[in-house]
C-alpha cells in the first residue's frame, strides 16, 4: 500500500467520523454511509493491505471470526434472512477504496438489488488443468 494513509485508516485512526459497530485489535467495524439497505455495514482490517491476499494470516484469520459475528447481529437487529457479503479486489473488480474491506448487505423481501454477471463456461479439460494448476500454487 503506498505511504498516504487510506481512507478506512483514518477512520480507523479516529481521523474521520465514523458509526461504529465493532472493533477489536484486528478489525473495525461500522456503518456504510452511503447503504445498499438498512444495515449495510464495513468490516475492515487493521492492517493496511490493498487486496485480500496481502493480508497476514492472523488478520485474515480476525476478519473472518468478525465477519460472522458481526453478521449474526445484523440478522438479529434488522430482522432480515438474507444478506451479501461483497469484497473487490482491483480497479477491474470494481475497488474503489485501497484498503481490503467487505460489505455485508442486508437483503429485504421488497429489495430490487441484484448481484448477478455473466456467466460463461469451463470444458473438462480445461477445468481439470485450471484446478490442477491453482492447487499446485497453494502455499
Amino acid at each position: 500500500m503506498k505511504d498516504e494513509k487510506s481512507l478506512f485508516t483514518r477512520i480507523i485512526e479516529g481521523e474521520i467520523p465514523s458509526f461504529k459497530i465493532f472493533e477489536n485489535e484486528y478489525v473495525y467495524s461500522f456503518l456504510d454511509i452511503n447503504p445498499a439497505s438498512y444495515g449495510h455495514t464495513l468490516v475492515v482490517p487493521k492492517e493496511p493491505a490493498s487486496s485480500l491476499h496481502e493480508l497476514s494470516q492472523e488478520s485474515a484469520a480476525e476478519l473472518g471470526k468478525a465477519l460472522v459475528r458481526i453478521s449474526k447481529s445484523i440478522l438479529e437487529v434488522t430482522g432480515v434472512t438474507s444478506y451479501n457479503i461483497v469484497q473487490n479486489n482491483g480497479s477491474e473488480a470494481g475497488q474503489t477504496v485501497f484498503h481490503v474491506h467487505f460489505h455485508i448487505i442486508p437483503r429485504y423481501s421488497d429489495s430490487n438489488h441484484e448481484l448477478t454477471w455473466p456467466t460463461g463456461s469451463l470444458d473438462n479439460k480445461d477445468a481439470s488443468e485450471l484446478a490442477h494448476r491453482i492447487s499446485m500454487s497453494i502455499m
